[in-house]
């Protein structure tokens, strides 16, 4: 478990958006899902709903470490920014179940209506650029290795 907070430059990036790619890997073949999320910055993790019968969530039965990114649509160079992570993901039980699925509904209400389960996508892995801070000037947050 990483000890130190995320960088509060990162923090801000991931609450201004709410879509992110989510890349999985199984058997031989690699598949890329895009999600909407909650962050829940007091546990540093994405939540998102997805049904058990996806690919992405069917290759989890494979390898429950993923990887990602959330980007800014920008074909200006000095206002790229996105982020990518490697990170674990789980379904959460009990008091974070709990915790879990009001933040999502307080944010996305509609939910409710949704026959879905709610994922927890915890990252160990922060790589943030912002060229607003410089071209190429990268924040990174954890370790590659989890």
């Amino acid at each position: 478990m990483i000890n130190e907070s995320v960088p509060q430059k990162i923090v801000t990036f991931i609450e201004e958006h709410h879509v992110l790619t989510l890349a999985t890997f199984g058997g031989d073949i690699p598949y890329c899902a895009n999600c909407f999320y909650v962050y829940n910055k007091e546990d540093n993790c994405f939540i998102c709903l997805s049904d058990t019968n996806t690919k992405h969530i069917s290759d989890l039965l494979y390898l429950t470490k993923v990887a990602g990114s959330i980007v800014l649509e920008t074909k200006t160079v000095g206002k790229i920014q996105g982020l990518q992570f490697n990170a674990t993901i789980e379904q959460p039980l009990e008091d974070a179940y709990k915790k879990a699925k009001h933040l999502y509904l307080k944010k996305y209400p509609y939910a409710v209506l949704s026959n879905t389960q709610i994922w927890c996508i915890r990252p160990y892995f922060l790589k943030y650029t912002d060229n607003r801070l410089g071209f190429g000037k990268k924040i990174i947050w954890g370790e590659l290795d989890g």
